[in-house]
């Protein structure tokens, strides 16, 4: 079990799919937005949630304000899991998406102000990063949750580098698309 950090749904446990979902766990998430929450106003924000397993980051998301939030996940487990974390919060704004992460990104894109990637970390995600600025709004928030040992992404244009930070084996990869 996991839970949510902070917002009005902080504190309410949210289940986690069994094996190989590997939820953010809540030291890296209250340091993911803590970040957020001073980069941008989350009340008004789309949020896609990729990889989205729990539902953790995303459901973290809505509690701390955001008008809603999109996931997309691809195992079936995860997905019932999700759902009844979704029920379980009874926040407003979800939508989910069962399928894979690369086949939801070839679709029609729609601007989001934040997108949280959280892939399962023997997964090669380059693939599915570099169309990921089609999904992006100007001045949008991309974050990207993977292995301390994984090779740094490589962000498309016009999405720029922001930061880059550790957390044990945890690395959260950073990166904007500027305002027009």
């Amino acid at each position: 079990m996991t839970r949510i950090v902070a917002g009005t749904a902080g504190g309410r446990r949210l289940a986690v799919p069994p094996r190989g979902t590997r939820p953010t766990s809540e030291r890296v998430r209250e340091a993911l937005f803590s970040a957020i929450d001073a980069l941008l106003d989350l009340s008004s924000a789309r949020v896609l949630d990729l990889y989205a397993g729990s539902g953790a980051l995303g459901l973290e998301a809505l509690s701390r304000g955001a008008a809603s939030v999109t996931f997309v996940e691809a195992d079936r487990t995860a997905v019932s899991v999700l759902r009844t974390n979704i029920a379980t919060v009874g926040l407003p704004g979800t939508s989910v998406v069962h399928g894979k992460v690369a086949t939801f990104l070839r679709g029609e894109p729609a601007p989001y102000d934040v997108v949280l990637a959280d892939p399962p970390y023997d997964l090669d995600v380059a693939a599915d990063v570099t169309v990921l600025s089609g999904w992006t709004a100007p001045g949008a928030l991309i974050v990207l949750e993977q292995s301390a040992r994984a090779a740094d992404p490589v962000w498309p244009s016009p999405l720029e580098p922001m930061r880059k930070k550790k957390y044990g084996d945890t690395v959260l990869h950073w990166a904007e698309h500027p305002e027009e």
